[in-house]
């Protein structure tokens, strides 16, 4: 690809951008949380058929996945659980083809007292645009529809297949993305443009997701020393995790990606709850816990030591001994991956492709480094053979108060991103 139209594909991202950020702030408004994706996937959607592409809408049934590597549990159904995926099918299919991936969903937002401006009504502050989801990962997602866009203005599009992907679950299984796989979305690279900082992500670790419940022995506070506390008999459990959390990050149990990282796995209580009555002794507590795992760790052995850790723990506690906890698996079940270990050609080629778009954008050599979070890339590089590239733009406060997408990046990637698709799919007139 010649540079005259490298700088035409730059300046048609530019001439497209407002229209982005327009569609981003539409986008952001919708309070995708868990179980209320539709109104933005219905954007998606609408977007995706007013650009000609074949769109693929569905509601995802877990006996399809439930089976396949990678699946993880959830409660409750999947009644309002609904992917959306727009396809380009390339006339020559000169080029490799291509996934573009991006998760609808976002997380909760907390105490809205907590936010500088209303979390669901984006705003433009100077080079940042504010709201929950406008980083993580809507900006992406625009990114991927605006780039094939730049190319639509050229009069070019991919001279490959395309599969323009709206997914579900990724904040708290990855299921969305492994029902694209299960229904046969496959291409021979995957870009995933979560808000890494504009460097592509080497490796991920895998995290677990687990609960323990604990029963206790309710009586008036009166009484207390004849009953038993189940929030206390959650705090000797909690230290002894800690300290599993301090061996697995040990460094002859590290993947060589995180060899210089002194602590890449966090074991995070993030919730509690228990108890029915101020003056009543409580009579449960069920803590959710995320664990990180290293690429390769293998999930049985990493449940068999956080079971055997509490095992220790009821052992060592008199109340517990009879009362023992109960471990219970729900939500992520996620393992490691590393597109560092992917040596084959084909990775190379990708990255490589990558790596000229971001310097003619950036004019510097493209870094990449291991994450401490996990991604969708996992199904792609682990389950189907596809390298799945994890670069995005810069954001802050993600998964927390006043959450912002840097827009600037935002139109720096978007530039990367297709000139990425036209060198890695090659380009046709339109």
């Amino acid at each position: 690809m010649d540079s005259e139209l490298k700088t035409k594909i730059i300046h048609a991202v530019d001439a497209g951008f407002e229209r982005q950020l327009e569609f981003l702030k539409a986008l952001t408004a919708e309070p995708s949380t868990r179980g209320n994706e539709q109104s933005a996937q219905a954007l998606m959607e609408d977007a995706l058929r007013a650009r000609g592409y074949d769109v693929d809408r569905w509601l995802i049934d877990v006996n399809d996945i439930a089976h396949l590597p990678g699946f993880s549990p959830v409660h409750g159904n999947y009644e309002d659980a609904v992917n959306v995926v727009g396809s380009h099918l390339s006339r020559t299919q000169k080029g490799n083809s291509l996934i573009l991936n991006g998760h609808i969903d976002v997380v909760p937002v907390g105490p809205l007292d907590m936010w500088h401006t209303a979390p669901f009504k984006p705003v433009i502050d100077g080079k940042w645009m504010h709201g929950r989801g406008a980083g993580d990962m809507k900006a992406g997602l625009t990114a991927n529809l605006f780039a094939l866009d730049a190319l639509r203005e050229l009069k070019f599009q991919p001279a490959a297949n395309v599969y323009v992907q709206s997914v579900v679950e990724e904040e708290c299984t990855g299921n969305g993305a492994l029902a694209c796989l299960q229904r046969g979305y496959k291409a021979d690279a995957a870009l995933i443009p979560e808000p890494f900082d504009e460097v592509l992500t080497s490796a991920q670790v895998g995290v677990l997701w687990f609960q323990v419940h604990l029963r206790g022995a309710p009586m008036h506070v009166a009484y207390a020393e004849k009953g038993g506390n189940a929030i206390d008999a959650a705090m000797p459990i909690i230290a002894a995790l800690h300290a599993m959390e301090e061996r697995w990050n040990e460094a002859d149990r590290r993947h060589p990606e995180y060899a210089a990282h002194t602590h890449a796995l966090n074991l995070n209580v993030g919730k509690i709850a228990g108890g029915d009555w101020t003056s009543s002794v409580p009579a449960w507590c069920t803590l959710d816990i995320r664990m990180g795992l290293f690429p390769g760790q293998d999930l049985a052995t990493a449940k068999a030591e956080i079971e055997a850790t509490i095992r220790e723990v009821a052992r060592s506690q008199a109340f517990l001994r009879s009362n023992p906890p109960e471990v219970v698996y729900h939500g992520f079940q996620a393992e490691g991956y590393a597109l560092s270990d992917d040596r084959s050609p084909k990775a190379k080629a990708a990255i490589g492709a990558l790596a000229s778009a971001h310097r003619t954008v950036l004019g510097t050599s493209l870094e990449s480094r291991p994450s401490t979070a996990t991604t969708d890339a996992r199904f792609f590089g682990l389950y189907a053979e596809i390298p799945a590239l994890v670069y995005g733009p810069t954001a802050e406060a993600i998964h927390g108060f006043n959450e912002r997408v840097d827009l600037e990046s935002l139109r720096r990637v978007t530039q990367t991103t297709a000139l990425f698709v036209a060198e890695w799919c090659g380009l046709e007139q339109s």
